[in-house]
């Protein structure tokens, strides 16, 4: 049975976690990578269809490629991150679906030649496999600035030449600079955002 985690782990999440746009001079290993995307990758999507392709830019040559395609405002917080992670999805991610899902041979037929339910499907499980990025980082003592300034036609010509991914957002991944962050922003209260009926 699940047990609730630790109030250190809860801090460590949410609580003190924060977006960062400054970071220190301190690597992010390979090592680190495997593990954040074992970490993501166990996290649900619709008939387990998994559509999220991550490209990590951390190469001073990567990131002079990414520079184009960042919004100005960005541009800073990006290339001085240890790495950049382009979360995209892939319209294809239904060919997988024999081997994520298994159980159904018949999953594939629900998405092939449905181009608008593949969009759809793609960028909600895409969008989630993100959220599950940010957190599995999170939980690996990393610190996350999630971006969606920039311009994505710009990006996928560069990076997803084929046109078979998309990029949905980009995340600034590495230590951050607790020094530079200005107040938390507020937050809605629970009878302002939920119902319970």
């Amino acid at each position: 049975m699940n047990q609730p985690l630790s109030p250190e782990a809860l801090q460590q999440l949410f609580l003190d976690a924060r977006s960062f746009s400054y970071w220190l001079d301190k690597p992010v290993s390979d090592e680190q990578l495997h593990q954040l995307y074992d970490l993501m990758r166990m996290g649900p999507t619709a008939a387990n269809g998994c559509p999220a392709r991550l490209l990590f830019v951390r190469s001073a040559q990567a990131k002079e490629r990414l520079k184009p395609c960042l919004d100005d405002g960005n541009v800073h917080k990006s290339m001085s991150a240890p790495v950049v992670a382009v979360v995209g999805i892939d319209l294809e991610f239904y060919e997988k679906l024999p081997k994520l899902f298994p159980h159904n041979a018949d999953a594939r037929s629900w998405y092939a030649g449905k181009s608008e339910k593949i969009l759809n499907a793609a960028t909600l499980n895409g969008a989630l496999q993100g959220g599950y990025m940010i957190l599995a980082a999170r939980s690996l003592g990393l610190d996350c600035g999630p971006m969606t300034g920039f311009n994505k036609e710009t990006l996928d010509r560069e990076f997803f030449p084929d046109g078979k991914v998309k990029s949905l957002f980009i995340c600034a991944l590495g230590y951050g600079d607790r020094s530079r962050l200005h107040p938390r922003n507020p937050r809605l209260e629970f009878d302002e955002a939920c119902t319970i009926v």
